[in-house]
């Protein structure tokens, strides 16, 4: 089915979606961008176009800063009203799919943290598509204490180059969180999954297996 424009209602306000939906998805993932690029950005259109075919509905949305042509990211309250908004419009349009919620970077984090705050409606797992454990250079894994309190499988997927995910606390985090995280790595990736042409690599193909591991672990996750 051609990609969709809809719009998605946020209190008062609304935002832009794109669905992309092929007419035996076995799921749909709701994905939010990053920090620094909206729904539009090449890699989020990637990850749409990608998984079309390997049978994974997508809705990716925009924050609301972003809608409006800001830099400055939402506040917490404010992007997690998002991620529900999003998530709901889900579900009106495709009634009775199954959901993944997640995203890119910052809108990893929003979503993760919306479902600790309260289970998000017929989402039955969190796929990261680079989860910020931390600023870089300064290692920790602060921003994931929340994670503990998420109760639905999660996926990790994060390049070893990643400046905002040292492996040194990364790795330590997965083995608490157990039985609930997956974590695929990358080699040579960094946040933004590109790797240097030294690698004998292609970012498209970092891509290809990023888009078999999601869509394999997202129909486990549902079946």
């Amino acid at each position: 089915m051609p990609e969709q424009e809809i719009r998605i209602p946020v209190g008062s306000d609304t935002v832009s979606g794109l669905l992309n939906a092929p007419l035996e998805a076995r799921a749909c993932y709701v994905v939010a961008h990053g920090a620094g690029v909206g729904m539009r950005h090449k890699f989020m259109a990637d990850v749409a176009h990608g998984l079309e075919p390997r049978g994974i509905a997508t809705l990716r949305y925009q924050f609301l800063y972003m809608e409006k042509g800001g830099k400055r990211p939402d506040p917490p309250a404010r992007a997690h009203a998002a991620v529900r908004a999003a998530v709901a419009k889900a579900s009106e349009l495709l009634p009775k799919m199954p959901l993944i919620a997640g995203g890119k970077s910052f809108g990893a984090r929003m979503t993760s943290q919306a479902q600790t705050e309260a289970p998000l409606p017929n989402v039955h797992g969190l796929a990261f598509l680079g989860f910020p454990l931390h600023p870089p250079g300064q290692p920790g894994h602060e921003r994931a204490e929340h994670l503990s309190a998420v109760k639905i499988p999660m996926l990790f997927l994060q390049g070893t180059r990643d400046e905002f995910a040292d492996l040194g606390h990364l790795k330590p985090l997965i083995k608490r969180l157990g039985s609930r995280a997956t974590l695929k790595l990358f080699d040579d990736a960094d946040h933004s999954f590109h790797v240097p042409a030294k690698s004998g690599r292609k970012d498209s193909d970092v891509m290809t297996e990023m888009l078999n591991t999601l869509a394999e672990w997202i129909t486990h996750t549902v079946s």
